[in-house]
């Protein structure tokens, strides 16, 4: 199995990011979302691949990117859209479907067909869900960082409410991670990175 160095998925993103603010916000947040990763996994005695664990954390926001228009400009009208915009992207460049799956398999706490079609999301119907152990736990740590502005951490207690929107069930599946995971140590992380945790 293939998995890319840090510093091959830095190039990766330099190379794609618009601009350089795009990939300061973007790299920031999956650095972080590693980071997160990686207190989870300390914390237990979890069987994934540590290092493909990694490499998913730092790949998986990669669509971010495509939704910047040619002056620079953001438009997250259609950001549902990020996570298959990335998968298409990592697949252009020719990596694997197991690290092109942790880009479209992490919004949300999952993304089914059956959302999509209820909801009317701008997406191909499918199922975008978490399949393997590896990109669960990426998909959890995402939970905990928010790229908006400013970038904030938060808390799982704030993402439970901020999930629930969704329907019950989606609520009541991160709470279940979270039983299953823990909660991540939030408060050094955000004092490194000058982050408020909401």
């Amino acid at each position: 199995m293939w998995i890319p160095s840090d510093a091959e998925i830095r190039q990766l993103h330099e190379r794609v990011a618009p601009t350089p603010e795009a990939f300061d916000l973007v790299w920031t947040h999956c650095e972080i979302v590693a980071r997160i990763a990686d207190q989870v996994m300390a914390g237990r005695d979890l069987e994934v691949n540590a290092a493909l664990v990694r490499a998913g954390c730092l790949l998986h926001d990669i669509g971010v990117y495509r939704l910047y228009g040619r002056d620079g400009t953001p438009d997250f009208s259609g950001y549902i859209r990020h996570g298959l915009l990335g998968h298409e992207l990592l697949a252009a460049e020719g990596f694997p479907d197991y690290l092109c799956r942790f880009c479209s398999c992490h919004t949300g706490v999952g993304v089914t067909r059956a959302d999509i079609l209820d909801q009317g999301l701008p997406l191909p119907p499918g199922d975008y869900v978490a399949e393997t152990p590896e990109e669960d736990l990426v998909m959890y740590a995402d939970k905990f960082h928010s790229k908006k502005k400013p970038p904030v951490f938060v808390s799982a207690a704030a993402y439970t409410i901020s999930v629930a929107r969704f329907g019950p069930d989606k609520a009541a599946r991160f709470t279940e991670m979270v039983g299953t995971y823990g909660e991540p140590d939030l408060p050094p992380l955000a004092g490194e990175y000058g982050h408020a945790i909401v």
